[in-house]
């Protein structure tokens, strides 16, 4: 096996984050591939499971991540340890976390937890967790990836993903359709998400009469408390008293239409209305438009980052020559709308996340290698950074050198748009602030960027207060 370069991976072997959680197997990259390693006891669960008729049909509509079993005699794993076996899975063009992700997308990916449990139900396999870190995407397609998470189904035997579901999709959803709380930072902040008794904490006694607050938020809290301290067997219990599949049947059921049913609360952000808000004149659009498509034209790229990317036009008009495309933005109802309108296209080449770059995703989870900072998770060939430093300097306070620094340090080529103070919109940024923004100027941007890029293109538009620039850095990705 040939190793991975060392500008794409940490090293040749590398556990993908939250692995090591799970006992039965390690996911590991060799030159580029993902494999992950299967103990004698997972083995057994995917001989049962590629045996039935629902784990290809999921696989052939992309909704299963295509994965294959292989020999481990054929394969140099001495560095790894024994495996009983190895399973090859397709690679995810870009890795992203529920905490990045819009309301539609975290419930576009609850329904499809939802409908692989169902439809495994019919032969009597099931899911033992429900973890939204389960789910990754290909452009809006949500593809679920722990194929190790299925298991036979045994009599009697009670959903054990229940909670996990309510804590990492349920409740989040909840939180958000009815409260309007942003669930981003719940889920950043707690790895296994919303503790039951929180969010019942949140919720009013109006709330609990909203279809599923009872059963799913106040009866999960009180049940909990209640057996906190049990010593009494519940599984053994409910085998007991009877209970069986249709009962877990009929709860996903009840799941399904309460998540269909959830929509988000609050229809305008700040960002959000930006395509007909901006004060762009269309001259000062077409040619902006113009220059990012010359520049994405010229090159064949790779992955592209396109940074506050709000309505993805640029994105947009980088996927037609780049292999993918990660947009991000920090308004998550501008995400929502562009991942609804990226849906609705099919767009397999385009995934929108919520991310904040004054604020981005750090390393999570145990030792801080479960959850992956953005770019330990793919460096981009080129980033689009246009309509965003005026926010990164005056918004957030981050000053220009150390913002182009750490463009810079991304490796990648860059296409840049520096907006001055005579502006409108920097205008209005600055509006009831003291303007203690002296390196805020375009001499001084222009010398930051000679510092670390080499200039290759410069336009002006016409409005005479943004300046368009193409550059590359002077040092190579590390």
């Amino acid at each position: 096996m040939q190793t991975v370069p060392a500008d794409r991976a940490d090293s040749a072997v590398r556990a993908e984050p939250g692995s090591f959680r799970d006992r039965n197997g390690r996911v590991f990259y060799r030159g580029g591939a993902v494999f992950r390693g299967l103990s004698a006891a997972a083995v057994t669960q995917w001989q049962i499971l590629s045996a039935t008729r629902f784990f290809s049909r999921l696989m052939r509509e992309g909704k299963l991540v295509q994965t294959e079993f292989l020999d481990p005699a054929t394969l140099d794993l001495a560095d790894i340890g024994p495996w009983a076996g190895v399973l090859q899975h397709a690679t995810i063009p870009f890795i992203s976390y529920p905490y990045e992700w819009s309301f539609e997308m975290l419930k576009d990916a609850a329904l499809l937890q939802l409908e692989i449990l169902r439809t495994g139900l019919d032969e009597d396999v099931i899911l033992k967790d429900a973890s939204a870190f389960n789910v990754q995407w290909v452009g809006t397609r949500p593809v679920f990836i722990d194929i190790v998470s299925f298991e036979r189904l045994a009599p009697g035997e009670p959903w054990v993903g229940y909670r996990q579901f309510c804590q990492m999709f349920l409740y989040p959803l909840l939180l958000q359709a009815h409260k309007g709380i942003p669930f981003q930072p719940w889920l950043r902040g707690n790895i296994d998400g919303i503790e039951p008794e929180h969010c019942n904490n949140l919720m009013s006694l109006r709330d609990r009469l909203r279809s599923g607050v009872l059963a799913h938020v106040y009866l999960q809290a009180k049940l909990q408390a209640r057996f906190a301290a049990t010593t009494s067997d519940i599984k053994r219990d409910l085998r007991a008293g009877g209970f069986n599949k249709e009962l877990i049947r009929s709860n996903l059921s009840r799941l399904t239409k309460l998540v269909q049913r959830l929509t988000r609360r609050g229809g305008r952000s700040q960002w959000s209305e930006y395509a007909t808000e901006h004060n762009y004149t269309d001259d000062d659009h077409a040619a902006k438009a113009a220059f990012v498509d010359d520049i994405i034209a010229a090159h064949s790229w790779g992955l592209v980052w396109d940074i506050g990317c709000n309505t993805g036009a640029y994105a947009r008009i980088a996927s037609k020559n780049a292999r993918y495309v990660v947009a991000m933005d920090a308004d998550e109802l501008a995400v929502d709308r562009l991942y609804q309108s990226l849906k609705a296209e099919a767009n397999p080449s385009i995934l929108p996340l919520l991310v904040n770059v004054a604020d981005p995703s750090p390393n999570l989870g145990w030792r801080g290698l479960e959850r992956k900072a953005l770019p330990e998770r793919g460096r981009p060939d080129l980033t689009l950074c246009l309509a965003l430093i005026h926010h990164v300097a005056i918004t957030a306070n981050i000053p220009i050198k150390e913002f182009v620094d750490w463009l810079a340090g991304l490796g990648s080529a860059l296409v840049i748009e520096f907006v001055t103070k005579q502006d409108p919109m920097v205008q209005q940024l600055l509006r009831n602030k003291r303007d203690d923004y002296e390196d805020y100027n375009l001499e001084g941007f222009e010398s930051c960027l000679a510092g670390a890029f080499t200039v290759k293109r410069r336009s002006v538009l016409a409005s005479g207060t943004r300046v368009l620039y193409f550059a590359t850095p002077k040092l190579l990705k590390a």
